[in-house]
């Protein structure tokens, strides 16, 4: 009788894992992991808004509304925080945080920063409540940095872009829209991956996906 064993077959997981129940039930760790990136992506948001004014210029001079491709970098934080924790108000929370942090070093647009954080933050909440905090695949994030666009875009039309026509206006709100989705949900998923991938969340479900993937 042969005593040789068969290597036993990991099926690769389908979905996403979840967070630990209840899903309200924050840990430490979530709390100090949503600060922590959301102070990391608000020094990013603190540097793109240095930097983003040429190619602002640059997409204006050839179709107005093509700024709300700028706008895009600054929607990150929500998909982040959200792939990462998993739990209701960490996209949002991730977003305020990002926001507060690139404020204290002065921006060109005062407290209006907090304002923008708090309704991309909103956003990027309502595309992860829409799929019940239960996928927090690619889709997810395209769908969290789409949503993150539309409520930062009807904020702007009162405050920045007055003096533009309604079909304008609407145009610059598609296009946000769109970059959102590929700019802040498609670097969100990656920055996501790569930090589960190099052992960062261990203690998140992310981390764990990462490990399950390398056992295949």
């Amino acid at each position: 009788m042969s005593t040789t064993r068969t290597p036993a077959v990991t099926t690769p997981r389908r979905g996403s894992l979840r967070a630990t129940a209840p899903l309200m039930g924050w840990r430490t760790v979530d709390l100090l992991t949503v600060a922590f990136l959301g102070a990391a992506l608000g020094i990013a948001y603190w540097g793109w808004g240095l930097a983003y004014e040429a190619p602002a210029k640059g997409l204006a001079a050839v179709f107005p509304p093509l700024q709300g491709i700028t706008g895009a970098p600054w929607l990150v934080a929500g998909v982040v925080g959200g792939l990462v924790v998993r739990r209701p108000g960490a996209a949002l929370a991730c977003e305020v945080v990002a926001a507060v942090v690139s404020m204290l070093p002065g921006t060109q647009w005062g407290a209006a920063t907090l304002v923008s954080g708090i309704l991309q933050g909103l956003g990027a909440e309502i595309g992860f409540l829409l799929l019940g905090y239960g996928a927090f695949g690619l889709g997810a994030a395209l769908l969290a940095g789409a949503l993150a666009a539309p409520l930062e875009a009807l904020y702007e039309w009162q405050v920045y872009w007055t003096d533009w026509g309604m079909g304008y206006k609407v145009v610059y709100a598609l296009i946000l829209t769109a970059a959102g989705a590929v700019v802040a949900g498609g670097i969100g998923w990656l920055l996501t991956r790569a930090l589960a991938g190099a052992g960062a969340l261990g203690a998140f479900p992310a981390g764990q996906e990462a490990r399950e993937s390398r056992a295949v």
